[in-house]
Order: structure tokens, then sequence, then C-alpha cells
């Protein structure tokens, strides 16, 4: 029932605030390699294919916006996880917005998920 509502969206400086504190958990979908070149200090890498699957590793008990590039691939990630839970965000403009409003961001390797 969750998943024929409409995913809202959040402002990517008012995602920054509420992520960074501690408001809601933020959810990057993108690519390992894109991922890699630039993301959301602290951010849970969950890459679009392996929503469904990991699902339990995005904190219960504060809302979710999800991240990717452009907006798209993040809010087909929010539908999906939309139809188990209600208190989902998408980020408007991805992370090219986030880059482009100046927001925090990391530049290096990201750390190994253990198998």
């Amino acid at each position: 029932m969750f998943g024929l509502r409409r995913i809202q969206t959040i402002a990517p400086h008012r995602a920054s605030d509420r992520f960074f504190s501690g408001e809601i958990s933020l959810v990057d979908v993108r690519t390992r390699a894109e991922y890699e070149q630039v993301r959301v200090p602290g951010a849970l890498h969950i890459p679009l294919h392996e929503v469904r699957a990991r699902m339990h590793e995005i904190r219960d008990d504060r809302p979710a916006a999800f991240v990717c590039r452009s907006g798209h691939r993040s809010a087909a990630a929010a539908r999906r996880v939309a139809r188990e839970r209600p208190d989902v965000l998408n980020v408007a403009g991805g992370m090219g917005a986030w880059l482009a409003a100046g927001l925090p961001t990391a530049r290096c390797p990201a750390p190994k998920r253990p198998r």
C-alpha cells in the first residue's frame, strides 16, 4: 500500500542539514565507480540493483533519503523501499545538485564492503 503514494523530494541543502544532524539516513544508490569518485561522507552505499536484498541495512528509526547522480535512480529506489515503509525521500537533483550547492563530499577511495 505504501508504494502507491507519491515519493516526496527533499532539497539537497535540507537533506544535508537533516543527515548531518542525524534526523534522516542517506542512501546512495549509484554504482560503486560513481560512489568512489565522490560521495557524501557517512552515506550508506547500496547500488540500485541491490536495494531490495539489502533493505534491512537501512536504519528504520528515521526517514531514509535516497540519492543518485541526477535523481532518477534514487526515485526508483525510494519507490521500492516505500512498499515496505512510508518514510522515504528522494534528494532532488541528486549528487549533481549536491555538488552544485557546495555541500560536504569525500573524494577518497571508499572502504570495501565485507562480503
